[in-house]
């Protein structure tokens, strides 16, 4: 009698075999996926409205990719036309508030005209009917009065860039770089843009900063390789858009502390911009700090002492042993200062991170 080979042992051979195969396949595509993933940085931006964060991510593609096209132009012009419009109406109501009137007769005819103006369609051009009545609401002396107190209602702050009006109502005006920068669109939701640096791509994250959108920022917190808070230093004597009675800059120094007190960032790097340096600069010696901040004891206009100041009391909050908070004092609109800022916080982000990821 022959003993031959128990039946199912080839089979179990072979099955033994695919199955080391595929394991090892996996494992390869596993490490891949890893080594891939680590080349990925996730930059979250977070921080109070009107603080600057759109702008810088406007920057990043005008820095890192191609801009923006001609379709993407065309809808700027639109929400200029409407930052405008809008900005002049919050500024009649205002006055009124204030109990002002109109110096010059005619002024009311030119709010007329704006409150009359419908928005722009995409292929359109300024109405030419608005451009006097800007001019004519802009020379008014209690329009000027008013603007001077806009930091008592939010009034942003590119109506003074849009000052001189006559090349936007151009009949072939398509918005520049810097009029993009300028341009305001409250953001709402989550807004992603990506560039790659070197062998490393970015991916920023921005997200709205009224206190409406806050509930959203959750969404974004896992994976944080980078938390780039950014902070209006200008912000110092104006209020909320959403809150009349509420500080900008006490906004932000309570919405900062809440932040570096989440779980989710404890292995982030922190990065603070202290933004619009430009507006901080010219305010100091009109709007001394003390009438907002009483413990501020440097001198009016000077900057480095006020800067400084602000820095200390956000890098105050950090409770965290052994974390520091890398502060970078920018101006966004700025694209030539805000490059060689963010190739600083990318050194930053390299040295504090990537060891962890990239073996």
């Amino acid at each position: 009698m022959c003993l031959g080979r128990p039946k199912g042992v080839n089979t179990l051979t072979r099955s033994t075999s695919e199955e080391r195969r595929r394991n090892a396949e996996i494992e390869r595509l596993i490490q891949k996926d890893k080594k891939q993933q680590s080349k990925n940085i996730k930059i979250l931006l977070l921080g109070a409205g009107e603080s600057g964060k759109s702008t810088i991510l406007k920057q990043m593609r005008l820095i890192h990719t191609d801009g923006f096209p001609l379709h993407e132009r065309k809808e700027v012009r639109q929400v200029i036309f409407s930052n405008m419009v809008v900005a002049f109406k919050i500024i009649a109501e205002e006055m009124r508030d204030l109990n002002l009137t109109y110096e010059n007769s005619d002024t009311e005819k030119h709010e007329a005209v704006l409150l009359a103006a419908e928005d722009l369609g995409i292929d359109d051009a300024f109405p030419m009917n608005c451009l006097p009545a800007m001019k004519g609401l802009w020379a008014d002396g209690a329009v000027q009065q008013t603007i001077k107190r806009g930091n008592e209602y939010a009034l942003h702050d590119n109506i003074h860039y849009y000052a001189s009006i006559d090349r936007l109502f151009s009949p072939d005006y398509l918005p520049n770089d810097q009029d993009i920068l300028r341009s305001r669109l409250r953001t709402t939701g989550i807004t992603e843009t990506l560039f790659e640096l070197g062998q490393l791509t970015y991916h920023m994250f921005d997200v709205g900063g009224q206190r409406s959108e806050r509930k959203k920022w959750v969404h974004c917190f896992e994976g944080v390789h980078c938390l780039l808070f950014v902070a209006a230093l200008s912000g110092y004597d104006q209020c909320l858009v959403e809150d009349k009675t509420a500080n900008q800059m006490q906004e932000a120094l309570m919405l900062f502390e809440s932040i570096l007190n989440l779980p989710w960032f404890r292995k982030s790097s922190i990065i603070l911009f202290l933004n619009k340096i430009d507006l901080f600069k010219e305010k100091l010696a009109a709007k001394p700090i003390p009438q907002y901040f009483p413990d501020y004891t440097g001198a009016d206009a000077d900057f480095n002492a006020a800067s400084t100041y602000f820095a200390n009391k956000f890098k105050g909050l950090n409770r965290t042993e052994g974390r520091e908070i890398y502060v970078h004092y920018t101006n966004a609109t700025d694209t030539n200062l805000l490059e060689k800022t963010m190739k600083s916080v990318q050194d930053t982000i390299i040295q504090n991170n990537l060891n962890q990821y990239i073996l």
